[in-house]
């Protein structure tokens, strides 16, 4: 059943249709306390994945993607197709797209051995991609009785966050599962960051050096695209110095991204009516070490993010272990990072006020400190934390 009808409030709702006795309860399956269904990096085999033996695949009626990252979602083909999972699959159109790519890609890089490689190939996750479930922002749909709609939640292209009604009791706000990935640190305001970014490079640049951008093949490196090609078209001086982008995966998804403009921010969709900010006007694609041209100063985005491998490394090593650049070789750290801070974390709780707050997605401590900071600013709410151990070690 679907509706697409106008969209629900994030408000908590009074009405409760729950009886005495009932018991909701919550498994986390992965590192961090996390609701996912992913593969931890830091190991191989079936040590990186999920502890599925803690739940019955078989009682589990539906599966709600919320985005593309390989850690929250690349364990899928493994749980429908090797445990006795028989529900649904629901993912966002452009989520859908992406993570076909993705992981795909993955297969083929990966160094992964034992079970799973085997069944995670091309042949196999092809007919099981078809077969899940799109949903649209703010349709609302059901299955066997549980009831769930999703909002955007930006981190990446497709990011959604589910609302999940079951029985009148909502996951969220009566439940708010949220990140604490940094805890109670702060960002820098955004476009502080930004000139940070675009000054280093033009400096950098200015006296004949080079410029190495590591980053993750999708989600932020689109992102900083956008803010160099934009900077390149406002900089006329800059038009004769190239921007490359290292990344097959990266070139492959560029599609994606120019297909769901309407999914992005208010001033990207206005500006498709004279053109897609995703078709660059200064910035071209890398496919190889030897297809790059490095005769003078130059700025290169290139993945893998740790320079443990691939473009990234090849030219970190290429540049930098020349002794004639030395004078022009800095490290400089700036984030763009997806996740939120304290303070959006804190204004989206007093936005939601749910009575029960579980923290997920981050480092013991740092959980432990959201805990407490929160308890200390909504202390005239009467709000649950779990799980109740949590605390600063």
């Amino acid at each position: 059943m679907a509706s697409t009808g106008p969209p629900q409030s994030l408000k908590r709702s009074d009405t409760s249709l729950t009886r005495e006795g009932d018991q909701l309860i919550i498994t986390p399956l992965g590192a961090g306390n996390e609701f996912n269904c992913g593969i931890h990096p830091a190991y191989s085999g079936m040590a990186a994945l999920p502890y599925f033996d803690e739940i019955d695949p078989s009682t589990i009626d539906v599966l709600l993607v919320t985005h593309f990252h390989l850690d929250h979602a690349a364990s899928l083909p493994y749980l429908l197709e090797k445990t006795t999972f028989k529900g649904r699959v629901f993912m966002t159109h452009a989520t859908k797209a992406i993570y076909k790519l993705l992981l795909s890609d993955y297969v083929k890089v990966s160094k992964f051995q034992l079970k799973i490689c085997y069944m995670m190939n091309k042949t196999f996750f092809a007919p099981w991609i078809k077969l899940s479930s799109v949903i649209d922002f703010h349709q609302t749909l059901e299955v066997n009785g549980i009831r769930f709609w999703c909002y955007t939640a930006g981190h990446v292209l497709g990011a959604a966050m589910f609302m999940v009604d079951i029985a009148g009791v909502r996951f969220s706000p009566d439940i708010c599962i949220i990140e604490s990935t940094y805890g109670v640190q702060l960002h820098q305001p955004r476009n502080v960051r930004e000139k940070r970014f675009t000054d280093v490079i033009h400096s950098t640049i200015s006296l004949g050096g080079h410029v190495l951008i590591p980053a993750f093949a999708l989600g932020r490196a689109q992102e900083l695209l956008l803010i160099l090609d934009e900077y390149w078209s406002n900089h006329p001086e800059l038009h004769n110095i190239p921007i490359y982008y290292a990344s097959p995966l990266a070139k492959r998804c560029m599609v994606v991204y120019q297909t769901y403009i309407n999914s992005m921010n208010e001033r990207i969709r206005n500006q498709l009516a004279n053109s897609n900010a995703f078709d660059f006007k200064h910035i071209s694609p890398l496919n190889s070490i030897e297809n790059f041209n490095d005769v003078g100063p130059s700025v290169v985005m290139a993945s893998p993010s740790g320079l443990q491998s691939g473009l990234s490394r090849q030219l970190f090593e290429m540049w930098f272990s020349d002794k004639k650049n030395a004078c022009y070789t800095w490290v400089h750290y700036i984030s763009f990072s997806a996740h939120a801070d304290f303070a959006q974390t804190s204004t989206f709780l007093k936005e939601l006020m749910p009575p029960n707050i579980i923290p997920v997605h981050g480092e013991a401590n740092e959980m432990g400190r959201l805990k407490q900071k929160l308890i200390t600013q909504f202390a005239y709410r009467n709000t649950n934390y779990f799980p109740k151990e949590l605390s600063v070690g």
